[in-house]
């Protein structure tokens, strides 16, 4: 046996076959932390990695890890998994692809065979078999049997036949998320979201449904038949018309930052209570400078590439879709620094909000953040909410 693996074995950590699983020398025995078992198989690697106690990693198949922060109780069933973060007791099944930007939040959890990049997983969320996640953030539901669910053989549709990514697209939102007391959404299997969009919660779309405008208003039942198949004359060089998209891509940024100031005021004082706990606060930062950077650069690439077909746009696109585009090209800079200066710091909140949070905060360190949270009032959630959308 390696003295790697008797050292954890030496500190609690549960190795059915230690010599079967490869350690990176950059891998600190100290983060991995007693009670946390991983299987045969498996590849641990990066200074980043930490494993809460009572995780199970390769429970179903090998699984192989790099920088990656995982809480307590996790459970992963097998596969592949770069720079992400699992909070307490998320739950990821066999074939998991997982690059890096992903926060699992507590509880929630994929099914077998499930593909995600800089997806973001508010608690409770499910995600079914055979589905295509990335670059989006779904919340809602207020416990695991009343939760938001994408049904098996989903995709979001994020990649356009620009070969842009301006895409990323909000089931829910985040001022409203993080108080846990929201509707759940369900996306019927065998379905697809046409990023980027925007979903309310409490809407129901029917199986077999492909989603191809925003849903704004609450609690709808959606069904998106199948029409005529059409065939018409098109440019794929081309774009079209770019405000929604715009103000879709401008909504997903500030629902980024509101989430980096849940993270900084609320989720970091209380993860801070255990060492792997402030190993995963760290891992929600890097999740989020991940994602926040992507979001930047895409909507630079599609500004480059708005403004590398304007003489062929002037000419081919009708004047009201060309002017959105060129609004886009001379608003985007500032925009951009703006949203930059934002980010830049974690603003605070006026006194009556702070007190809240303190309250949540200490309230969490005695029971837990998902009871915290959802102890709070009508009257607290309100005021939290609020200053979310104004962050």
């Amino acid at each position: 046996m390696n003295a790697f693996a008797q050292t954890l074995l030496d500190r609690g950590v549960i190795l059915p076959d230690p010599d079967s699983v490869f350690f990176a020398p950059d891998v600190n025995p100290e983060r991995i932390y007693p009670g946390a078992t991983i299987h045969p198989g498996c590849r641990i690697s990066g200074s980043a990695t930490s494993i809460g106690p009572d995780s199970v990693i390769g429970a179903e198949s090998p699984v192989t890890m790099r920088d990656c922060r995982i809480g307590a109780k996790v459970r992963i069933g097998g596969g592949f998994l770069d720079r992400c973060c699992l909070l307490d007791e998320a739950k990821t099944g066999d074939g998991l692809h997982a690059r890096p930007g992903c926060i699992l939040e507590e509880k929630a959890s994929v099914a077998h065979t499930v593909g995600i990049k800089q997806t973001i997983l508010f608690p409770f969320v499910e995600l079914g078999s055979l589905i295509n996640f990335c670059d989006i953030l779904m919340a809602g539901g207020t416990s695991p049997k009343n939760h938001s669910e994408v049904g098996s053989s989903y995709i979001h549709f994020n990649f356009t036949p620009h070969h842009d990514k301006a895409t990323a697209s909000l089931v829910g939102d985040v001022a409203h998320g993080v108080l846990l007391n929201q509707n759940p959404i369900f996306l019927g299997g065998q379905g697809g979201l046409v990023g980027p969009r925007r979903i309310a919660y409490g809407t129901t779309v029917a199986a077999g449904s492909m989603v191809r405008h925003d849903i704004t208003k609450p609690n709808l039942l959606v069904r998106e038949l199948r029409g005529n198949p059409i065939s018409v004359e098109y440019d794929s060089s081309l774009h079209g018309r770019v405000d929604i998209i715009a103000a879709n891509c401008y909504a997903y940024l500030d629902n980024l930052l509101a989430l980096r100031t849940w993270y900084g005021l609320v989720r970091k004082p209380v993860l801070a209570a255990t060492p792997w706990g402030k190993a995963c606060a760290e891992g929600l930062f890097d999740c989020l400078d991940i994602d926040w950077n992507e979001r930047i650069a895409r909507l630079d690439q599609l500004a480059q590439m708005l403004s590398d077909d304007t003489p062929r746009a002037s000419l081919k696109l009708s004047p009201s879709v060309w002017a959105t585009q060129r609004e886009f090209c001379v608003q985007w800079p500032e925009q951009k620094k703006a949203f930059l200066r934002r980010y830049a710091a974690i603003q605070p909140p006026e006194p009556g909000v702070q007190k809240i949070i303190g309250q949540l905060i200490e309230k969490a360190k005695s029971s837990s953040y998902l009871e915290a949270v959802q102890a709070l009032d009508d009257t607290q959630r309100s005021l939290i909410s609020g200053w979310l959308q104004l962050v």
